[in-house]
């Protein structure tokens, strides 16, 4: 019975030879070529990309030939996923408007138009390419012509270069973005909104809000310089999972110790976790070397005013319903703090889980 193993272990090492064989000849193209056509407006970018459409198949595992193209949904994932813009730093995703195919040296050509929406003609563009590369065909080259302020710019995209930039991002335009980017964050970052009310529930007096909204700027500016610095990195699920335990720790004492007075250690504790929280979103930009100070800068500028607002506006609101004796009223932060302790429980376990 021993002896019988053997022959049979080479006769299924040789069936799957035989039959992944056609699979591993036809794994790619080999010297796939491609073409990038790039045209900056005032607010927005037309970017007309041809690739070799017997690569484009295999690398999204589907059968792709002159009388159908792939789906307008899938084609644009994987292109999003595989050519990163940035407009003055900032991402931008691109839309397939059309596709068509053309013959290029005797070879079919996918041509996909793809448009991406800007707010402002931009000082500085930077593609990264990653089309092929590291999937089907590591030799596969891209000849890239960018247009953008009467400016042209050719190169060519291979494996060990797959980045072009053009224009210089001015230290005025840097400012007054992740100045508005900041302001943007935190009053889109309905997490840090609780978490400031929630610890606005526990303060006292005027001086009492100053030492908390102090000690929190001045931790979670530290470690969103560390994390934007690249200086410290934790896990994105676990900063988020922590900030919602921030919120759900908080709203507990709200909940259990109404008269209780939050210290200013605890708002500097959790105001170092919501800084890794900041930084999350400079993660997905490409900072400019030349101007990260001026940015990082006025990014956290932008979300101090954007908190100071959120204060000015909070706490009168919660110093006046504390003075009021009307019995009832007794309820509302408590019963506030249950609803935002629920929205921290939900946060943990979509975060976490």
């Amino acid at each position: 019975m021993k002896n019988l193993w053997a022959p049979l272990l080479i006769v299924i090492l040789l069936f799957s030879c035989f039959s992944l064989s056609p699979k591993l000849a036809s794994a790619h193209t080999n010297n796939s070529e491609g073409f990038s056509n790039i045209e900056v407006k005032d607010k927005s970018l037309d970017y007309k990309l041809k690739l070799d459409l017997e690569e484009l198949g295999h690398a999204l595992n589907k059968e792709t030939d002159e009388k159908e193209l792939i789906n307008h949904k899938v084609l644009q994932e994987y292109i999003n996923a595989h050519i990163k813009l940035y407009s003055d730093g900032q991402p931008i995703e691109g839309t397939v408007e059309k596709t068509d195919i053309e013959m290029i040296k005797e070879r079919p050509f996918a041509v996909i138009d793809l448009n991406y929406k800007i707010q402002h003609r931009p000082e500085k563009l930077e593609l990264t390419y990653n089309m092929f590369m590291d999937d089907s065909d590591p030799s596969h080259a891209n000849y890239a012509t960018v247009k953008m302020n009467g400016k042209q710019q050719e190169k060519i995209l291979t494996f060990e270069s797959r980045e072009v930039k053009i224009g210089e991002l001015s230290t005025f335009q840097s400012v007054k973005q992740f100045l508005v980017l900041g302001l943007k964050h935190i009053f889109t970052g309905y997490d840090h909104i609780l978490f400031v009310i929630s610890l606005l529930f526990g303060a006292k007096t005027i001086r009492h809000i100053l030492s908390l909204v102090t000690a929190f700027t001045i931790a979670h500016s530290i470690t969103l310089a560390l994390a934007t610095l690249q200086i410290v990195h934790l896990p994105v699920r676990l900063v988020e999972s922590a900030i919602a335990l921030s919120i759900i720790y908080v709203a507990l004492l709200n909940i259990f110790n109404k008269d209780s007075k939050h210290q200013p250690w605890l708002a500097f504790g959790f105001g170092l976790i919501h800084g890794f929280g900041f930084a999350g979103i400079l993660s997905e930009m490409r900072l400019d070397v030349n101007h990260m100070a001026a940015s990082l800068l006025s990014f956290n500028v932008g979300i101090e005013i954007g908190q100071l607002i959120i204060v000015s506006l909070s706490f009168p609101v919660i110093f006046w319903v504390k003075k009021l004796t009307f019995k009832p009223i007794n309820w509302v932060i408590p019963s506030t703090s249950i609803g935002i302790l629920a929205f921290g429980l939900v946060w943990f376990f979509q975060r976490a889980f």
